[in-house]
């Protein structure tokens, strides 16, 4: 294992993982942090390493010289140096730009201690209706805290946020040893490590970010767990009505939270509860394609200390823009792929949070806590 060489690493960022090497199922554990899966065919599995990928991983505390150190040890061949460089000079742009609370009128400051940084953000016409110099820095309105943010990363500048996040009303509830149906019940090993990730140490730049976990994980529990660590009232978004369901369901069997604490919000019913349930679907309604979206207000008119967003690869484009607005309170992300359709992934970085924890399924179904997924490949003749 120790002369296994399974990976090809090319100028381009993109890698190659011989899926018949001995090191493969140890070198796609490794790469996992860093490189984004592409495509895995029967021989080779491809990835590829995008600034989002290194942020995301700078976010979670794995730097560029552990995807260095990872890259060299499995690279069948010489790694190119403008591989290596791109990842140190692309990686130390995560944290380079602070967003901190700001003076006593209110507003917050976007720090820099680069000055070609800070030189190249002041010239900047995108950003120039966002931002204005001030000593320090620039300042930001608390409204633009999220434009701000989604503008720089396209920059190519992702923004380190340390602003205050608000508490919201509280919500006292906790999780069940035993079921309602009369089963132990305690989190996985995984589970506590994802919690904790979320929560860090509670301070600045804590509060927000996406926990990545294969289907079957208990990404509901792991949501669960935290929103009774914070204790706020809480608003769940999720995919569709049967969703929404599950949720309840979830809630009723492994928290004391009181069925009347908890709400549904969907085409059928629209309850406002300390725990509140709602569809993407019912938020994203609107009359007609030229009216404002009704269901917003939902995100705005509460004090809600925590905002679930469940299948967060599926969040609606429409959805964006409220939570931009909304960048003072907690938000969770739950997804097993951080990868969208629509390729914006780098919204999602930026107004959701980064990724805070990740483990690789090979590793759960390694350890019995998801089923054993097998992959066939299936040849069909087709006419010409």
């Amino acid at each position: 294992m120790s002369d296994s060489k399974p990976l090809i690493v090319q100028s381009d960022l993109s890698l190659l993982l011989d899926a018949h090497d001995p090191g493969f199922e140890k070198a796609r554990e490794e790469l996992s942090p860093f490189a984004q899966l592409e495509k895995s065919p029967e021989h080779f599995h491809s990835y590829r390493i995008t600034p989002l990928s290194l942020w995301n991983a700078a976010a979670a505390g794995f730097s560029a010289e552990d995807a260095v150190s990872v890259l060299v040890r499995w690279a069948r061949y010489e790694v190119p140096q403008s591989v290596l460089y791109t990842i140190r000079e692309t990686s130390a742009r995560f944290g380079k730009l602070l967003l901190r609370e700001g003076d006593a009128d209110g507003d917050l400051l976007l720090t820099c201690e680069d000055r070609r940084v800070a030189a190249e953000i002041s010239s900047s016409r995108r950003l120039s209706p966002w931002i204005s110099p001030v000593s320090g820095g620039f300042r930001v309105r608390r409204i633009d805290r999220g434009t701000v943010k989604q503008e720089l990363t396209a920059l190519g500048w992702p923004v380190k946020d340390l602003a205050p996040l608000t508490d919201g009303e509280p919500l006292a509830f906790s999780l069940r040893s035993t079921t309602a149906a009369g089963k132990a019940f305690s989190l996985r090993p995984y589970q506590t490590d994802a919690v904790r990730a979320f929560l860090g140490d509670r301070g600045p730049g804590t509060g927000y970010g996406v926990v990545v976990l294969p289907c079957g994980a208990g990404k509901t529990v792991v949501a669960m767990a935290a929103a009774a660590e914070i204790g706020r009232k809480t608003l769940v978004v999720t995919t569709n009505v049967a969703a929404v369901h599950q949720w309840m369901d979830e809630l009723a069997d492994k928290t004391d939270l009181a069925a009347e604490a908890v709400g549904e919000y969907t085409g059928i019913r629209k309850e406002v509860r300390p725990v509140t349930i709602a569809t993407y679907q019912v938020l994203v309604w609107r009359p007609d394609k030229d009216s404002d979206y009704p269901h917003f207000d939902l995100f705005r008119r509460e004090k809600w200390g925590l905002v679930i967003y469940d299948e967060v690869h599926l969040l609606p484009a429409p959805v964006f823009r409220v939570v931009a607005e909304i960048q003072a309170v907690r938000r969770l992300g739950l997804t097993a792929t951080l990868v969208r359709e629509d390729g914006r992934e780098e919204d999602v970085f930026s107004l959701i949070g980064p990724k805070k924890y990740d483990v690789p399924w090979k590793d759960l179904e390694r350890k019995g806590f998801i089923a054993e997924a097998f992959c066939r490949e299936i040849r069909v003749a087709l006419p010409e």
